[in-house]
C-alpha cells in the first residue's frame, strides 16, 4: 500500500490562551482530492499554515512523503523548504506581485528549482542562460494550461478576478508539486468560474499527478469535485468521509450548515 503523501497526527496549535487547533488527523494518499470545510473560525487556515511552515504546530507531527520517496517531518521547517520538498499552496486573499507580468509572476514559482546562484548570474555563462530559458518556457506552458498566455506580457494587477486566481494555481504549479493546497480558490467567483475551476482542478490533478487539499466554502464544488472531506468546528474534526457520508453526518448539518432539531 502506498504511503500518504501528507500524514497528520494530533496537530494542535496554541495562541497565547486560545487553542486554535486541537488534535487533529488527516491523511491524504496520491491522487485524491481532499476538502476541509467548516465554518468561518474553524481553523481551516491555520491548518494550512501549520502544514507548510507559516506557523510551528505546538503539538503533533505532520510528515510529507513524495509518491515513491520517504516521508519527511515537516515540524520546524522553512516554508520555502517545504516548497521545494513539493507542496505549493495558494491563498484564501490572492498574493501575486501587482507590478510584475504574469509570465514574471509564474517565473518566480521556478526559484525553488534553479541552481544558478550569484556567480552565475554575474557571468551569464551558458549553463545560466539555458536554465533561464527552460524557466520562461515552463512557466509560459503552464500559462497555456491555465488559459493565460494572452496575458503573458500583462501586469498581474490588469487581470480580471477569476484569471488572477488561476495565476496563482499556475505560479504554485511552477515548483513542480506533488501537493497543492488551495486556500478558498472559488472564493469571489461567479457559478461559470466556479464550474471551470472544478474542471481546472480536475484537469491538474490528472495532468500532473497531483494530490490536491482545499479548503472551500462553495459546497456544490466541495461535493462533487472531493474523494474525502475532512470538517472541522472550533479547531476540531469532527467528520470525515465521502462526500455523502459527511453530507449525512448530524454533526456536520448542525455545525456546518446550520440546521437545527425539530420537535
Amino acid at each position: 500500500m502506498s504511503e500518504p503523501v501528507l500524514k497528520v497526527r494530533s496537530l494542535s496549535r496554541n495562541f497565547g490562551g486560545l487553542r486554535a487547533l486541537n488534535d487533529v488527523d488527516l491523511d491524504i494518499m496520491p491522487g485524491e482530492i481532499v476538502a476541509l470545510i467548516g465554518p468561518n473560525g474553524a481553523g481551516k487556515t491555520t491548518f494550512f499554515n501549520c502544514v507548510t511552515g507559516i506557523y510551528v504546530p505546538t503539538e503533533g507531527e505532520v510528515t510529507a512523503c513524495r509518491p515513491g520517496g520517504q516521508p519527511v517531518r515537516l515540524n520546524g521547517m522553512k516554508p520555502f523548504r517545504i516548497t521545494g520538498l513539493g507542496l505549493a499552496r495558494t491563498f484564501q486573499n490572492i498574493r501575486l506581485f501587482p507590478s510584475m507580468t504574469v509570465l514574471e509572476n509564474v517565473m518566480v514559482g521556478r526559484h525553488c528549482r534553479t541552481h544558478a546562484g550569484i556567480l552565475g548570474a554575474i557571468a551569464r555563462d551558458s549553463s545560466t542562460r539555458r536554465e533561464e530559458q527552460e524557466s520562461v518556457d515552463r512557466a509560459y506552458a503552464l500559462l497555456d494550461d491555465l488559459h493565460l498566455a494572452a496575458y503573458w506580457n500583462e501586469e498581474a494587477s490588469n487581470l480580471p478576478y477569476g484569471a488572477q486566481r488561476r495565476l496563482e494555481i499556475a505560479r504554485a504549479l511552477a515548483t513542480d508539486p506533488f501537493l497543492l493546497l488551495l486556500d478558498e480558490p472559488a472564493a469571489g467567483m461567479n457559478p461559470q468560474e466556479t464550474l471551470e475551476l472544478k474542471d481546472l482542478v480536475l484537469d491538474l490533478r490528472d495532468r500532473f499527478h497531483l494530490a490536491v487539499l482545499l479548503i472551500e466554502h462553495d459546497m456544490g464544488m466541495v461535493m462533487s469535485l472531493s474523494d474525502r472531506v475532512y470538517v472541522m468546528e472550533y479547531g476540531s474534526r469532527i467528520a470525515a468521509g465521502t462526500p455523502e457520508q459527511v453530507s449525512r453526518n448530524p454533526e456536520v448539518i448542525r455545525a456546518y450548515l446550520g440546521e437545527t432539531d425539530h420537535a
